[in-house]
């Protein structure tokens, strides 16, 4: 069950410079994804990726020697060039759920809608996340984490931008 205040939820809303279909094939293939998803200054490695409703994005986050961590996204409903639904976590290595060690009550499932949009060429992502099957003491971590998601998403968002004009311009 997802909260019902719509304070605890996370939205937040990004404009880039590309036709719709191009954003959202940059955010569903696996070449793509493994390009740019995750926090400023890691690599990732894909493990599993079945971009279709019940199908699984499992990789692991590297962020140096040794310093690894694992998440997964289990697709809910892929609406091409339009929408996106999917429980994110984080992982372990075989792809089952855990919390997170360095913030133990973040929620094991938050539930993210990504719905995409274009004008005049530019594409408008519009990301709403809420924590789903969550504690009270869950929700508040996830309510005190917005700072930080917004900190995380626009750098990871900042990333994705300068690879999507890479593509584009390849593409021209």
């Amino acid at each position: 069950m997802t909260s019902p205040d719509p304070s605890v939820d996370f939205v937040l809303t990004r404009v880039f410079d590309a036709p719709r279909e191009l954003v959202f094939k940059t955010m569903i293939e696996t070449e793509h994804l493994q390009t740019w998803w995750g926090p400023q200054g890691c690599t990732i490695e894909v493990i599993r990726h079945e971009p279709q409703p019940g199908g699984v994005f499992h990789y692991c986050m590297r962020f140096g020697p040794g310093v690894e961590m694992y998440g997964k996204f289990e697709y809910r409903e892929i609406t091409p060039s339009e929408r996106l639904v999917f429980i994110n976590g984080f992982a372990d290595a075989e792809g089952e759920r855990i919390h997170y060690a360095m913030s133990p009550t973040w929620p094991l499932e938050v539930l993210n809608s990504a719905s995409l949009t274009e004008a005049g060429g530019k594409t408008t992502l519009h990301l709403h996340s809420t924590p789903l099957n969550a504690s009270a003491v869950e929700i508040e971590t996830f309510k005190a984490g917005h700072g930080s998601m917004q900190q995380g998403f626009g750098g990871m968002y900042d990333e994705y931008e300068k690879y999507l004009a890479t593509v584009k311009a390849a593409q021209a």
